[in-house]
């Protein structure tokens, strides 16, 4: 299945994705270039961009289009792998940021992030416990990061669990990584094959509407952007 949807354009791939019966992916595929612990990696603060101007643009304004970030929202967000910028709109208010948490792997980049009302160090390669009550969030988000997880399916499951009913949840991601920490299914296939395989750990993780994806590259040559989203529905299934 993951070999048809390489064939495919990257915003067609999920309106048929025909998900194979069981997970379709093995230990091997999660493996790294650089096996080396993620905080021995990261352990020096980077204050850059992991994409470019054109696309930080896109995705920030995709955020500003969802109904979390509107003036009037009372919303819980989450920001997953965040670090010193989270790409959310330039317009918030004090209310919306105090209600937005981030879980990141570095103390002094997460403090500098100042659209985080609170935040978490923490690997979620090595503990992917999210520090979060049950239904406790109306929206996650994830940007360029979702290529680096080596446990995406049990991550998945701890997003569904900390989520609300009806609560949205949407990865982003471009061609761009460290090719030594990137898993290797990742590696291997192309963008619209990523966007298959992001799919896939909704569907798996269980309790999501069907994924959709969005392409909200900005073109012209710059690097491309898509964002997979679904919302939390009912009872995970384990």
């Amino acid at each position: 299945m993951l070999a048809r949807a390489e064939r495919q354009q990257p915003a067609d791939v999920l309106s048929d994705p025909q998900w194979p019966k069981m997970w379709p992916f093995n230990q091997h595929d999660f493996r790294r270039r650089d096996e080396r612990e993620d905080s021995d990696f990261y352990r020096c603060p980077a204050y850059t961009t992991h994409i470019d101007d054109a696309a930080v643009a896109a995705l920030r304004k995709f955020y500003a289009g969802l109904d979390a970030f509107r003036e009037s929202a009372s919303s819980d967000i989450l920001d997953l792998a965040s670090s010193w910028i989270s790409h959310y709109p330039n317009s918030l208010s004090p209310a919306q940021v105090s209600r937005i948490s981030g879980v990141g792997m570095h103390a002094e980049e997460l403090a500098r992030n100042r659209q985080l009302g609170s935040f978490a160090v923490r690997d979620l390669n090595q503990s992917s416990r999210l520090p979060y009550a049950d239904d406790s969030m109306d929206l996650v988000t994830c940007a360029v990061s979702i290529d680096y997880f080596t446990n995406p399916l049990v991550i998945l499951r701890e997003v569904y669990r900390v989520l609300r009913v009806g609560g949205e949840c949407h990865l982003s991601f471009s061609n761009r990584c460290f090719p030594t920490k990137v898993v290797g299914v990742w590696l291997s296939t192309n963008d619209a094959g990523h966007v298959w395989i992001v799919g896939s750990y909704f569907h798996f993780a269980g309790g999501f509407t069907p994924p959709l994806v969005r392409d909200i590259s900005p073109g012209l040559g710059l690097d491309p952007m898509y964002v997979v989203s679904a919302t939390k529905c009912g009872k995970a299934s384990r």
